[in-house]
């Protein structure tokens, strides 16, 4: 099937995800926040990641409304923020999203990160809030296999997606595989590596060879292992430059090269020393 960026996939839940989302992460403001979130829609982005954490959930709720576009086109994913874990505290958290985002279901809800002690009465909250139609898949964020090991002993819902850090240079091969074994959908944050490593020599290389800036080079990369990236920018041009992943593909002798540039290179903290 030739991918686009309205192609979408179903996920454990039934729900079907876009396979390219934009991300919010440190989009402050409403001017900035209600620009970028437009311009992506604009571009054709279909999926907006946001969370509790960010800040930015009214705004980012905003633009979609304003953005004339169906509901049910836009795919919306918010996440639980680290200070409201616990199964009361995440039913309350999770209302407030909504009042924020206003968007009468979340599309995904996740539990941003793996709070020792806490994030099993969590997902149980999220599990009930799933029943309930509020959010039509719920997941997972910065779990690690040893993470979902521990959901499977204490829960018969498994998550729809562990979003994680994934790019070249942090490529968890082992956790892609197991997620995939699982029938868990794997998404990518920082896809680009915030930019740090766009002159490496291999990304280059490759970049030059299909015409592409290093950007489109790892978002195609993210792609071609089956996992959704979710690039962020405020500025247009990047925007769209982004979402133009769709009309090349990277050759399995090039997917290799940059599979061995993994050097487990963490922009956030490493969720394994979190028990």
């Amino acid at each position: 099937m030739e991918l686009k960026i309205n192609s979408r996939e179903k996920l454990n839940s039934g729900t079907e995800i876009p396979i390219l989302g934009f991300g919010t992460y440190q989009l402050r403001g409403e001017k900035q926040v209600k620009e970028a979130v437009t311009a992506a829609l604009e571009t054709g982005y279909r999926l907006i990641d946001t969370a509790q954490m960010y800040g930015n959930e009214k705004y980012v709720g905003e633009a979609i409304r304003e953005s004339g576009i169906a509901r049910e086109e836009i795919f919306i994913t918010t996440k639980l923020d680290n200070d409201q874990h616990g199964y009361d505290r995440a039913k309350k958290s999770f209302a407030g999203s909504m009042d924020r985002l206003q968007p009468g279901y979340v599309d995904l809800f996740l539990i941003h990160w793996p709070i020792e002690g806490l994030r099993l009465e969590s997902w149980r909250a999220l599990v009930e809030i799933h029943k309930q139609g509020a959010a039509k898949a719920i997941g997972v964020s910065n779990y690690t296999i040893g993470h979902l090991k521990e959901l499977f002993e204490n829960s018969e819902t498994k998550p729809a997606v562990n979003q994680v850090e994934f790019n070249p240079f942090i490529f968890q091969e082992n956790l892609l595989s197991f997620c995939k074994e699982e029938g868990i959908r794997l998404q990518g944050y920082t896809p680009l590596s915030r930019a740090n490593k766009f002159n490496n020599n291999v990304i280059q290389e490759i970049a030059g060879k299909y015409s592409r800036s290093p950007a489109q080079v790892m978002l195609r990369w993210a792609l071609q292992h089956h996992v959704i990236p979710l690039p962020k920018s405020s500025d247009h041009d990047r925007i769209k430059e982004n979402a133009g992943i769709f009309d090349f593909s990277i050759e399995e002798k090039d997917m290799e090269k940059l599979n061995s540039l993994n050097e487990n290179y963490r922009l956030a903290m490493d969720p394994h020393e979190i028990k």
